[in-house]
């Protein structure tokens, strides 16, 4: 079972050279995103990593959100019938991350679970035009969604596991008191913050984020982490870049991934 549903997640990893700089193969997990069977394929089998590898030890899932969006989106806001739902993304919550009809993860109350009537369906679905009605299975199939691919799995995993998820953010995008560290990526450098009460000392935390390159945002996330004295058990991603050697970069913190790429 393990090994279909990590073909199935495989399938959906498309390849993108020279992008965004010339030299740099860029794996695209967006069509995972779009599929709901292999997005859900996923976050179980990260899921079950963690269950078997951490039991009941863990305290909250840490979902990493390093890049801002590439151009500037219409503000959305959700009509009166569907709010309650994600005070910042309700939108692409919507059936993209579960594909579950009239259900939508809350990622402004991580762990929550929104049921929705079909008045708010139908007032979701009013607010995309784009978006085709009702399908056979999931309802509404496939949302826009705004750059952030560590919050696509943190808050999903997060809510397999009956946890809550922190956020880590670009920095200059958290309110209030924050922390913040800059690293280097495999093509630029960025900067990581974390609210200073998002955690209490001694609280066990997994790290999550879509991709493992050089290692160099979640080395960052993990020092953030320390700085909070939060106990970081591992740090886990859907793909690896192993030629860049990431998980060096994390030792002696444990990493685990799915899918391995030169």
């Amino acid at each position: 079972m393990a090994d279909s549903e990590l073909q199935l997640v495989e399938q959906r990893i498309r390849s993108f050279p020279d992008f965004p700089t010339p030299g740099v193969v860029f794996r695209d997990i967006s069509p995972v995103l779009k599929d709901p069977a292999s997005f859900r394929a996923a976050i179980g089998l990260l899921a079950r990593h963690l269950k078997a590898t951490h039991g009941g030890r863990i305290d909250y899932i840490a979902g990493e959100c390093p890049v801002a969006a590439s151009r500037a989106l219409p503000p959305l806001r959700a009509p009166r019938a569907a709010r309650g739902l994600c005070a910042s993304a309700w939108g692409r919550a919507f059936g993209v991350l579960q594909g579950a009809p009239g259900r939508a993860p809350c990622l402004g109350r991580p762990g929550r679970v929104v049921r929705l009537s079909p008045r708010g369906r139908r007032a979701v679905q009013a607010s995309f035009p784009q978006v085709p009605g009702p399908q056979p299975r999931t309802g509404v199939t496939e949302l826009p969604g705004l750059d952030s691919r560590g919050f696509l799995f943190g808050p999903s995993l997060a809510q397999e596991l009956g946890l809550g998820c922190v956020l880590i953010r670009k920095r200059g995008k958290l309110p209030g008191p924050t922390l913040w560290a800059s690293y280097s990526l495999e093509y630029g450098k960025a900067e990581l913050e974390i609210q200073k009460d998002a955690l209490e000392p001694g609280q066990r935390v997994v790290v999550v984020d879509d991709l493992l390159a050089t290692g160099g945002t979640m080395n960052a996330a993990c020092e953030l982490l320390g700085r909070l004295q939060a106990e970081v058990l591992e740090c886990v991603s859907l793909v690896e870049l192993t030629s860049l050697k990431g998980r060096e970069k994390l030792a002696p913190v444990p990493f685990f991934s799915l899918l391995q790429y030169e």
